[in-house]
């Protein structure tokens, strides 16, 4: 498995320079995470100088994802195609520049963004709306060579793992993988002290799907209500069974990216020494 980072970068995939990588070579990681506000404005140029720089470092290029809201599921027709178009561009752009999957994410009914919860999530029009939207972009990456790299959480629509399965098999598209990302799904006292379990039904249901991962981890607050945070991977207080997750990403893709995510610069090195530490003790060895 390669060991990758969702940051380091200041803007979008445009501001990655030799400075960029160095750091994050300088920090163990193989790879770096390409986000891109507006794929369509790309220029040959452009691709050419960061694929250059990615293949002068060794890094194999890297997961794609593009700044596009929860409109995937939306029931404004017009904000839907508007999304559906976005990450088709984003698959183009990934071909081009020779990321093998870009991000695909379930959105929401919400206004307030595409990570948070609404009453219609787990809705059958939802799920509907989201399975044409799913279908009509897979079009697109199936001529390109690309695959889409689906992911959940408990408050989107795809709130489980029985229910990635659902949209992946309603689908029927082979570009339609999973991008493992287990303490999105964490919605339960019972799955916060249990999540091995989780992890399990996870690999149990989707192994043939996953094709990669994002690593991070969460803690239980103590307070009256169930209340759960993303922390550093290895501190005291952190809970995900990172054993179990790094062995079943090693049995079920070896060739996995690991991208860990969603911390500020100055916390990553900390979070790579965690996971790192995780792996040694879970007899892991990254490529």
């Amino acid at each position: 498995m390669i060991l990758g980072v969702a940051g380091l970068v200041r803007g979008d995939w445009r501001t990655i320079d030799t400075d960029t990588l160095q750091v994050a070579a300088d920090l163990g990681f193989k790879t770096v995470q390409v986000r891109a506000d507006d794929p369509a404005s790309a220029t040959d140029s452009d691709i050419s100088r960061v694929a250059g720089l990615y293949k002068e470092f060794g890094f194999p290029m890297a997961q794609s994802v593009g700044n596009y809201g929860g409109g995937l599921c939306s029931a404004d027709e017009a904000e839907r195609s508007s999304a559906i178009a976005f990450l088709a561009e984003m698959v183009r752009f990934s071909a081009k520049l020779g990321c093998p999957n870009t991000y695909f994410r379930p959105g929401s009914m919400s206004a307030r963004g595409a990570w948070t919860p609404h009453p219609e999530n787990r809705s059958a029009p939802v799920f509907d709306r989201l399975v044409d939207s799913a279908k009509r972009a897979c079009a697109v990456a199936e001529s390109e060579g690309v695959e889409l790299a689906i992911e959940g959480g408990v408050v989107s629509p795809l709130y489980s793992a029985r229910r990635v399965r659902d949209l992946i098999d309603a689908v029927g598209s082979p570009a339609l993988k999973f991008n493992m990302d287990p303490v999105n799904f964490i919605g339960s006292i019972e799955q916060a002290y249990d999540n091995t379990s989780l992890l399990n039904e996870f690999y149990e249901l989707l192994p043939d799907r996953i094709l990669g991962a994002h690593a991070k981890d969460f803690t239980l607050i103590a307070t009256l209500l169930p209340r759960f945070e993303e922390t550093i991977i290895g501190q005291p207080e952190s809970m995900l069974d990172q054993a179990t997750f790094l062995r079943g990403m090693q049995r079920v893709c070896p060739d996995a990216h690991i991208l860990i995510e969603h911390l500020p610069d100055s916390k990553v090195p900390l979070a790579a020494e965690g996971l790192r530490r995780e792996a040694e003790m879970a007899g892991i060895t990254w490529d």
